[in-house]
């Protein structure tokens, strides 16, 4: 508690925007983070690698894990945000942020993000397989169990972000009864960890020499540290794609071309392409780096048309 008030006798004054039933719904709505709702596009990876992705039922099914999925999340966002609101006033960014800057009351962001938590997990009981409903209340217990204390624990911290990443893309296989390869898994859990700790990374190398105020972990983690962590994530990611692709290549096949063996290569490259980024120190938004970087994103795209040609059997 002492911590939390030195913290706000530090952080400059801002202006609290006009509160309003108006400006609360705004506020609820940007700190729902819409921008990372692209995350939960992940849901679709499992049945896109079964090639059962296309079907009304699928696209029905996914679309509702998708949904609550984005629910779920933004009820953790809204939780967080109540809880660091004191802690984000003294960082230089994260005090605009709508409950920070009071555009949000605290209470409200508590009870919105709580309400929004207890009727996600009430949908997905009433309307997806007990396996997805289960999945979904253990993502929203471990990501609040972050919120309060695993986010100032030592590699855990790195962990749980990781594992929200990796129930993201088990979802959707658990929803349409699809069995999980171990190589899907691997390569899915460790390219969510490369994304996080080059994250980490460039959050560290980016606050060198300065007080860190929201994010008092990174002073503990060292850059030598979190680069070995990203390095090491990513050749594993490479490792388990490599080994799906040549085992699922060895099956006889009767497309055109070796399209497993060939999209290799794209995603090699676009581990490379994005290690550039992470090793710059400015890939502190994964999302961002995709999206704004074109090589990368015709990469993407490369890799997406052979691997879907490889689903495809072409």
């Amino acid at each position: 508690m002492a911590e939390r008030t030195a913290l706000l006798e530090r952080a400059p004054a801002v202006a609290p925007p006009p509160r309003g039933l108006t400006g609360i719904v705004r506020g609820l709505v940007r700190t729902a983070r819409p921008r990372q709702w692209v995350k939960n596009v992940l849901v679709v990876a499992a049945p896109a690698a079964a090639g059962r992705l296309f079907s009304p039922h699928a696209l029905g099914r996914l679309g509702l894990v998708f949904a609550l999925f984005t629910v779920c999340a933004a009820a953790v966002y809204l939780i967080n945000d109540a809880r660091d609101a004191v802690a984000d006033r003294a960082h230089p960014v994260k005090r605009h942020r709508p409950v920070a800057a009071g555009q949000v009351p605290v209470p409200v962001a508590y009870a919105v993000g709580g309400t929004l938590g207890v009727l996600a997990a009430a949908a997905a009981a009433w309307f997806c397989p007990p396996a997805v409903c289960a999945l979904l209340i253990a993502y929203i217990g471990m990501q609040l169990a972050y919120c309060v204390s695993l986010k100032h624990v030592l590699v855990v911290d790195l962990v749980v972000v990781t594992t929200g990443f990796l129930m993201r893309a088990m979802i959707g296989g658990l929803a349409l009864g699809i069995p999980l390869s171990r190589w899907f898994l691997i390569t899915t859990g460790f390219g969510a960890l490369f994304m996080v700790s080059a994250k980490r990374y460039s959050e560290a190398v980016q606050m060198a020499g300065k007080a860190g105020a929201t994010r008092a972990l990174l002073t503990e983690y060292t850059t030598g540290y979190l680069r070995f962590v990203w390095q090491l994530a990513a050749g594993v990611s490479v490792l388990g794609y490599c080994l799906w692709a040549l085992e699922e290549g060895g099956v006889p096949s009767a497309g055109v071309l070796p399209w497993r063996q060939l999209s290799m290569v794209a995603f090699i490259l676009a581990v490379l392409r994005y290690a550039v980024f992470a090793d710059r120190g400015t890939a502190g938004e994964p999302e961002d780096v995709v999206l704004r970087d074109r090589p990368l994103a015709l990469i993407g795209l490369v890799w997406l048309a052979m691997y879907g040609l490889a689903v495809a059997n072409w």
